[in-house]
């Protein structure tokens, strides 16, 4: 049987459990940050993660959750999806909020709410965007909090790492990945290492499905199914053409 899965990235409701952990996050170029988060179980200051697409910014706030559970801590867990009224539980260690750059301005105000009830309880918040706090477009008195402590820029894994990133996860699933489904992979779809292993979660489940091993005609079939096969080969077109 096949090991769970463990670095799907899922929204993470209040009081579900964490899918990110500091020891599956693939550091790179982003080692210092993670030295100094995995420190620091709950952060005594605020914490501000921001970088593109793939740099594993809910990775990072999953694993802070994570780490905080497993001292008996509880967290509070908020993003742009998640429904109002968000109410504040003084038992909580730390506030999280995630993709922050899209609240809306119901949200916004709720998000600065929690952020006064955490500082008046002597808790923090732990927040992540795709821009660094100045560029946020966000109400300014939720702008500046957010930007108070740490502030750490995270950087995407170059594609050597993010190729043996993913045959690591693949084999750790059991799944053998040859070298021509590795560069289909990594030729014709996003390259930032949260979608590749979302698109790697779904080949998994479908190759188990259909009792195959995973190939590129296997590949083919379940985007063809799915209706992403056009799809993936004029994104491989335009980034050549670029």
């Amino acid at each position: 049987m096949r090991p769970a899965i463990v670095m799907k990235q899922l929204p993470l409701p209040l009081g579900s459990a964490v899918q990110g952990r500091f020891d599956t996050y693939l550091a790179g170029p982003n080692r210092a940050a993670v030295a100094q988060l995995a420190a620091d179980v709950p952060p005594r200051a605020p914490v501000y993660l921001w970088g593109p697409a793939g740099s594993g910014r809910t990775h990072l706030l999953q694993a802070l959750a994570h780490a905080c559970a497993q001292q008996g801590l509880s967290c509070g867990w908020f993003d742009a999806g998640r429904p109002l009224p968000w109410t504040y539980d003084e038992d909580w260690a730390l506030v999280v909020l995630d993709d922050v750059e899209r609240l809306d301005e119901s949200r916004q105000q709720a998000a600065f709410a929690l952020c006064v009830q955490a500082q008046a309880d002597g808790r923090t918040w732990a927040a992540a965007g795709a821009v660094p706090p100045v560029d946020l477009p966000l109400r300014d008195d939720l702008r500046t909090r957010l930007g108070w402590g740490q502030v750490h820029a995270l950087v995407p894994l170059g594609e050597d790492e993010t190729l043996a990133a993913l045959v690591t996860e693949a084999e750790r699933r059991g799944i053998g990945l040859a070298p021509d489904v590795t560069r289909y992979l990594l030729t014709r779809f996003a390259r930032d290492l949260a979608s590749l292993m979302q698109l790697l979660d779904r080949l998994d489940a479908y190759s188990l499905a259909r009792a195959r091993a995973v190939t590129v005609p296997l590949l083919r079939e379940m985007l063809a199914e799915d209706g992403e096969g056009a799809v993936a080969d004029t994104g491989h077109a335009q980034g050549h053409a670029a």
